[in-house]
């Protein structure tokens, strides 16, 4: 497209990634004049690398519980007037093709690649206006008298600079309603900034406390070494912190734990806390292993654990928790022994150290405090015109495409309104 310096927008929506193409397209759709700004050099970078490169893209059961939040009820609006079928009915006139996988989560069976282009299919049949390589200084607002009605609304200029990494050209844009969806801290070489907390800021709203979420864990020594032994392996953990509970595949790392069960339960955990993981759900271990005393069972431990664990897992295991032991038969372990070892699998507690921080982590919990904001439409209830959606806000999904449905649901609203 040509520059569009100096030219006059009815929308202009900063950062082109899921939120902000949903809600440029909804607003084109009414008949909007609308650009997007993009500070990267491409769109959709986030979409692209999600779910593997499949791209979870919404889930089939979506509920106000699976979201994080200081206003719990917030969400509630915009994820009923568009619903995750919604979302799946515009994939499917654009004869995406997907696949659903275990807790109802969707999937690309091709590439993420394919919802970006849907959505970029729909910015241009909306005439959309795209712009990347754009960096926003500036956002200023004032009051005007919008078609001589005496309707007081607000008209937002917004500065920068466009092509940054060649000709650095000045930009200067005026627009009727300005929506915010820059992101957030997660993944900053995704796209992802700050940038959106600073115009809050800007408009007097508070910025809840953010903190790295859907990111794995670090541990220090001893525990680091053994997890870097078993880098690679997973298996099936049920796991709990401040009365959240999941139970899902832990991966073990270089660096600490992952996986699913990791990643979900990342977002309820505080530094400092401990995690309780349940190395074999659904399995009292010492009653297992007092029955097989009780019945003279030769077996060694490690033989018994085999059948839930991978061999590797328990030889770090027998290692770091009944060495003395290993070579003994079952039938010959001390009852109190038993109960002991079962409950250590059962009931272990160890302490991270921290996380892999926003560098890794999938999404920010936390962000502009939605007190100021319309449920209904996202809009700044002080500010009309000033739309703030996707993560910038303080609605955080678990894992499994909620985040996706955020995006979607609260672009679309906006969309809508602005």
């Amino acid at each position: 497209m040509a520059s569009p310096i100096d030219q006059k927008y009815d929308v202009v929506v900063l950062g082109a990634g899921a939120a902000g193409l949903m809600s440029a397209f909804t607003a084109g759709r009414r008949g909007r004049k609308v650009l997007v700004i993009e500070k990267s050099n491409k769109v959709g970078k986030k979409i692209l690398m999600s779910g593997g490169g499949r791209c979870n893209f919404t889930n089939e059961l979506v509920d106000s519980d699976n979201f994080l939040s200081q206003n719990t009820h917030f969400c509630k609006s915009a994820l009923s007037r568009f619903t995750s079928s919604d979302f799946v009915d515009l994939v499917e006139r654009h004869n995406v093709e997907y696949e659903v996988r275990k807790r109802n989560q969707y999937f690309c069976t091709g590439s993420s690649r394919d919802i970006l282009d849907m959505l970029l299919k729909e910015c241009g049949s909306a005439g959309v206006d795209i712009l990347t390589d754009t960096e926003v200084r500036e956002v200023n607002s004032s009051d005007y008298t919008k078609g001589g009605t005496g309707k007081s609304d607000n008209r937002f200029l917004i500065k920068g600079l466009s092509d940054i990494n060649r000709s650095n050209r000045h930009l200067e844009i005026s627009c009727d309603s300005l929506i915010i969806a820059t992101g957030a801290l997660s993944i900053p070489t995704l796209g992802g900034s700050g940038y959106g907390y600073d115009i809050a800021e800007q408009f007097d709203l508070p910025v809840t406390r953010k903190y790295a979420g859907l990111v794995p864990f670090m541990f220090s020594e001893p525990l680091k070494s053994v997890f870097t032994r078993l880098s690679g392996i997973s298996t099936l953990v049920q796991i709990e912190t401040n009365g959240y509970v999941f139970a899902d595949s832990m991966l073990f790392t270089h660096r600490g734990l992952s996986g699913p069960a990791m990643l979900q339960i990342s977002n309820y955990w505080s530094p400092g806390d401990l995690l309780k993981i349940d190395l074999v759900p659904n399995v009292d271990l010492s009653y297992e292993l007092i029955e097989m005393k009780n019945q003279s069972d030769k077996r060694l431990i490690r033989s018994y654990l085999n059948e839930y664990l991978p061999r590797a897992v328990v030889l770090e295991l027998q290692s770091l928790w009944f060495a003395d032991f290993s070579e003994v038969p079952i039938s010959q372990i001390n009852t109190k022994d038993l109960i002991k070892i079962g409950n250590t699998l059962n009931f272990w507690h160890p302490k991270p150290s921290g996380t892999e921080g926003f560098r890794t982590a999938e999404v920010t919990v936390g962000g502009v405090n939605t007190n100021g904001i319309s449920s209904q439409t996202m809009e700044v209830k002080k500010h009309p015109g000033l739309y703030f959606i996707g993560e910038v806000l303080d609605v955080t999904g678990q894992l499994g495409g909620f985040n996706f449905q955020w995006a979607w649901a609260s672009g679309y609203v906006a969309g809508l309104a602005a």
